[in-house]
């Protein structure tokens, strides 16, 4: 049986301790900000990012990685004849997915290509999921089954705090983020299909991880909990008092947190929460 070696993106959230355990490689997008180009989590940390992006009143510009950053990367892996799957962020959201299945077809290696529909943890659930079952011996085909289950189980849910960045990217207007700054209104929307769809909006923090708990209870009744991460954008606080709500109430305590993605974090602003679990019947 062939080995099958794991790519992804910046994306993932995932630590070095992570990646390194799991032997996952990563391909990174890149960041361009007040001038500078960084490759993200090489040239610049979350926390860096967050200095930058307080200072420049546009949107900073993310990219995906070039063709032939990919290309070069599957023959690299490609050489002893392996057979690599490489697991990116939604295709809704970044070109990223579909520049890594061109790439797959012009790398002198043997390449399979998947879309996560997901970004942050929840990607990075797939990720993992795939390296542990890699390293197993696991088939493409049996890797490949289980993705489709674990996506089709995960949640993801984003909270912003301000609608700064929301306004720079044109993705929100002007009037609208007034209203909601007026009201302290704090939408959460869900990632579906790779697809941002609204589903709530809350005043506090209190409100917020209520509605939060109300969804993970629901998705979790009569299933088993696999995994659980928080990733934020500078709201370390919210983010541990969000992980108690959920130790709390579901007594599972391996929850993961972390600084999310400048990538992410240049869209959603500062403040922001993404909160990713997913579940199984067995």
């Amino acid at each position: 049986m062939k080995n099958i070696k794991i790519v992804t993106d910046s994306t993932t959230d995932l630590s070095e301790d992570i990646l390194d355990k799991h032997s996952i490689h990563v391909v990174p997008l890149s960041i361009h900000i007040n001038g500078k180009t960084f490759v993200d989590q090489v040239d610049i940390t979350p926390e860096e990012f967050m200095t930058e992006m307080a200072k420049t009143e546009e949107l900073p510009k993310t990219s995906q990685p070039a063709i032939g950053e990919l290309v070069a990367k599957y023959e690299e892996l490609g050489k002893d004849g392996g057979h690599i799957l490489s697991i990116h962020l939604a295709s809704g959201l970044s070109g990223t997915y579909e520049t890594a299945r061109m790439a797959a077809e012009e790398a002198n290696a043997e390449v399979t290509v998947a879309d996560s529909t997901y970004i942050s943890s929840a990607l990075g659930f797939q990720v993992v999921e795939a390296a542990k079952m890699a390293a197993e011996g696991a088939s493409m085909e049996n890797i490949l089954d289980r993705l489709k289950i674990i996506k089709q189980n995960s949640r993801l849910y984003v909270v912003v705090e301000t609608f700064d960045n929301l306004v720079k990217g044109g993705r929100i207007g002007k009037g609208k983020a007034f209203l909601g700054s007026l009201l302290n209104l704090k939408p959460i929307a869900a990632l579906e299909e790779g697809v941002y769809t609204p589903v709530a909006k809350v005043r506090t923090q209190s409100q917020m991880i209520q509605t939060l708990m109300k969804y993970f209870k629901k998705d979790a009744e009569d299933r088993k909990i696999k995994g659980v991460s928080i990733s934020h954008a500078n709201a370390s606080e919210l983010a541990h008092k969000l992980k108690d709500a959920v130790t709390k109430d579901s007594h599972f305590k391996d929850i993961m947190i972390q600084t999310t993605t400048p990538i992410i974090s240049t869209h959603t602003g500062e403040g922001a929460i993404g909160f990713s679990y997913y579940t199984d019947s067995v």
